[in-house]
């Protein structure tokens, strides 16, 4: 039997998701077995195991930081917002359907058998289970029937690790507020306060640590300094959404209302001098060397979105001046001529697309869920060196897309010999989560947008796993000195199951 930590923070966005990569990390790099946990998620940043299981890409990120294969059991149920008041409701790596929100509150008491299960299955097979919460505790409207905060810790017996944002401001309002709002049972499983994102000289903030333990009656086990890795991040609260440095190379993303999957062009960040910015408003684009349309979880209204904005004009525009424009899933679909809905995935109709490739996208019920590789040919324009260049990824979609003959090219022949995308003079598309990441194909598009400048790039590529582990390996490093990691050991009881190989 596994022993158990959780992570809670005191709000959206404090940086729960990290925290707990950080200690898979310490545990993982101590000798343990560990896996993280989150009973629920709400996401559109998604992922697809090994055995086309659908997940949510945080707890990937922390597996990989444990590492470990990532599987549906970290995250039982996967929320993915198709509108303002409802979404998609994936259970245990399926989907079980489409929900509005007071219907899902009614609804997911029922899914605590199957939670309890996956936890389980973790629960038998690793030392230490560290588990994510949602949000925060303290939301009283929220409390009844919850399963992935105080109620899912009081289920678990888990000891709980209260995580407070200081770089947003109202430390004390957050740690304290949250524990003083909390039922007498509740606070008594918040064993520690973790300071989080600090700036400065952290001999400064010893009042404020004084000020929190005698307030709360918990103690401080860390005051965590701000720490720059570059980790994916799934959170729509993503600082990423709204980046708008620009560098040598200027990439632009269409910041779509339902973009998912950002985490495609993570890889280009490994680049120092490329800049990524995410774009939501045509006055924003200007003239950027590469153009990219990512995945959305509602491509119908995001196209429609696209054109009542102006953003469609103005990147026909950037197309007709030889710029290259990259689809990925969503954005693939919108480049084709037609996108149907005959079943009413997404509400029915069928709309004109943006008529850069030669296709149309038919909406199934049906999801498609699988692991990829390929080779890219097919592939012309300025891209064309990207020719003969492996690729792995997944496929995640409700559509079958299919080619109307005429002008262009098919991009991207997957094992079984199929092609999945298509390209047009500069316009390309795929259904290929991650076909960016293989390091061949990330340094041919950054080298070939040198060249289109009229540079040369010298700079050295890097396996984009290579690169993630050296940043697991520096967020650990950050917190180890910067917790009482002595202390976290005796809260997680883990001296019970083994000694750590440090």
């Amino acid at each position: 039997m596994a022993k158990v930590i959780m992570i809670q923070g005191t709000m959206s966005n404090v940086g729960k998701s990290f925290f707990v990569a950080a200690l898979c990390r310490i545990f993982h790099q101590d000798g343990y077995r560990v896996a993280p946990f989150k009973s629920q998620n709400m996401a559109l940043n998604s992922y697809i195991t090994r055995d086309g299981l659908e997940m949510g890409r945080a707890q990937v990120m922390q597996a990989e930081a444990a590492g470990i294969e990532p599987t549906a059991a970290m995250n039982p149920v996967l929320l993915k917002p198709t509108t303002d008041v409802g979404s998609q409701v994936i259970v245990n790596g399926e989907v079980r359907g489409n929900m509005r929100a007071v219907d899902y509150f009614r609804y997911k008491k029922q899914l605590l058998p199957e939670i309890m299960e996956a936890y389980r299955t973790l629960d038998e097979a690793y030392d230490i289970i560290v588990i994510e919460g949602a949000g925060s505790p303290a939301e009283l409207n929220l409390k009844k029937d919850d399963i992935v905060n105080m109620g899912l810790a009081k289920l678990l017996h888990a000891p709980v690790l209260l995580v407070g944002d200081i770089d947003r401001g109202g430390i004390f309002a957050q740690l304290i507020g949250t524990c003083a709002l909390l039922e007498e049972e509740e606070r008594a499983l918040i064993k520690g306060l973790v300071v989080n994102q600090f700036r400065g000289d952290r001999a400064l903030f010893q009042d404020g640590v004084r000020i929190l333990e005698e307030k709360s009656g918990v103690p401080v086990v860390g005051v965590v300094p701000y720490t720059d890795v570059d980790l994916e991040d799934e959170d729509s609260l993503s600082g990423k959404l709204y980046r708008q440095e620009r560098g040598v190379i200027d990439i632009a993303v269409i910041r779509l209302p339902h973009i998912s999957n950002f985490t495609d062009f993570d890889v280009f960040s490994q680049y120092p001098e490329v800049g990524i910015r995410y774009v939501g408003r045509a006055e924003e684009l200007g003239v950027p060397d590469f153009l990219i349309l990512p995945g959305s979880k509602s491509t119908i209204a995001d196209l429609q979105w696209l054109r009542q904005n102006g953003l469609e004009a103005a990147l026909k525009q950037c197309v007709a001046a030889g710029l290259p424009l990259f689809g990925i899933c969503g954005g693939y679909q919108m480049l084709g001529q037609w996108i149907s809905d005959p079943e009413q995935t997404e509400g029915g109709g069928r709309i004109r697309g943006l008529e850069l490739l030669p296709q149309q996208t038919i909406f199934q019920t049906e999801k498609t869920r699988t692991r990829i590789t390929g080779t890219i040919t097919g592939a012309g324009g300025v891209f064309r060196q990207l020719n003969g260049l492996s690729f792995s990824g997944y496929e995640i979609h409700m559509g079958r897309t299919e080619f109307l003959g005429g002008k262009g090219s098919s991009l991207g022949m997957l094992e079984h010999g199929q092609p999945d995308g298509a390209c047009v003079g500069n316009v390309y598309g795929s259904y290929i989560h991650g076909i960016f990441d293989a390091k061949e194909v990330a340094e041919a598009i950054v080298s070939t947008l040198y060249e289109q400048k009229g540079l040369t790039w010298n700079g050295e590529s890097i396996d984009r796993q290579t690169y993630k582990e050296q940043q697991y390996d520096r967020l650990a490093q950050a917190v180890r000195q910067s917790v009482d990691l002595k202390k976290i050991y005796e809260i997680v009881g883990v001296e019970a199951v083994c000694t750590p190989n440090r």
